[in-house]
């Protein structure tokens, strides 16, 4: 095994042309002769022959079977988990919509190993993420948005150098062994959402660090379909079972979790003031609901 060998770690669902342009971007990348890489590929029940198409193109990929009801926080934990049983040197959670720039991997790898140097053998690294058409930031380290607001966060720029972060979204994170061994697996309490963000934070709870690499590792669209405040009063009923789905509901700038799951990262993470951090991102669902019954009572 060489001294850089890391496990990708994907997971992916009837999204066949997006998986097949991500791993053709993964086995383009540049590396030094000391790095070399496994790929884990969840594929969680897809319909559109994305496995066969996989295993015709890249032979070599090791798919693990999902069977549909995985989303992204609970297939990266079987790519992880089976990964783990091989000890690598580094497992890079890699979304299967993100293209990675030919030296993509090689600067998490730098940054890595530089970081190691400075004193930081258990950092994390996130690599940043730009939609290819506006090329605006997307995807990448985030940080606290205030004191008072401790669970809601925001992207950071990168810069010419690393920078510390407080947590990270989950479409290119480079974890060395060190911090797996500590950490462990993302956490089950989680389907979808949340556990990206969860582990950045139980990782620097654990004495881990955290960092954004040095500028634009690779492309990645932007998920996040906002909902107008029309839509929130009409759809009222819809909007509310959609919260408790995986992908739960977006409404403006808010991503309004499963309530449980939410509950339980607020409770982590939190403080003593979780309850209502817990609640806030909800006041304008509930703000419709009550402005809905009020305009029914009067007609």
């Amino acid at each position: 095994m060489t001294r850089d060998h890391t496990a990708v770690l994907m997971t992916c669902y009837n999204r066949k042309p997006n998986t097949l342009a991500c791993l053709a971007a993964l086995f383009n990348q540049i590396l030094p002769p000391e790095a070399s890489f496994d790929v884990y590929l969840v594929d969680d029940g897809s319909t559109d022959s994305t496995t066969e198409a996989v295993q015709q193109a890249y032979p070599q990929v090791k798919i693990l079977q999902g069977d549909g009801n995985l989303y992204w926080n609970q297939g990266m934990r079987k790519a992880f988990s089976e990964a783990m049983k091989s000890d690598y040197h580094y497992y890079l959670w890699l979304n299967d919509d993100t293209l990675l720039n030919p030296e993509g991997l090689g600067t998490l790898l730098t940054t890595s190993s530089q970081l190691a140097q400075q004193g930081y053998p258990a950092a994390i690294v996130t690599g940043s993420t730009c939609d290819s058409q506006t090329k605006a930031l997307t995807y990448g380290g985030m940080v606290r948005a205030s004191r008072w607001r401790p669970l809601k966060f925001q992207l950071i720029e990168p810069g010419e150098e690393a920078k510390h972060c407080d947590t990270l979204n989950g479409n290119c994170v480079l974890i060395p062994r060190e911090v797996a061994l500590v950490v462990g697996n993302l956490d089950p309490a989680f389907t979808h959402y949340l556990g990206d963000f969860d582990y950045g934070l139980r990782a620097q709870q654990q004495g881990c660090t955290v960092w954004v690499a040095p500028g634009y590792i690779g492309t990645c669209p932007p998920n996040l379909r906002q909902e107008s405040r029309t839509e929130e009063s009409a759809r009222l009923q819809k909007l509310l079972k959609k919260i408790d789905q995986p992908k739960g509901l977006s409404i403006k700038e808010e991503v309004l979790y499963s309530f449980e799951e939410w509950k339980h990262f607020a409770q982590r993470h939190g403080g003593s003031l979780w309850l209502i951090y817990c609640l806030l991102p909800y006041r304008r669902l509930l703000w419709s609901t009550l402005f809905s019954r009020f305009q029914g009572n009067r007609t």
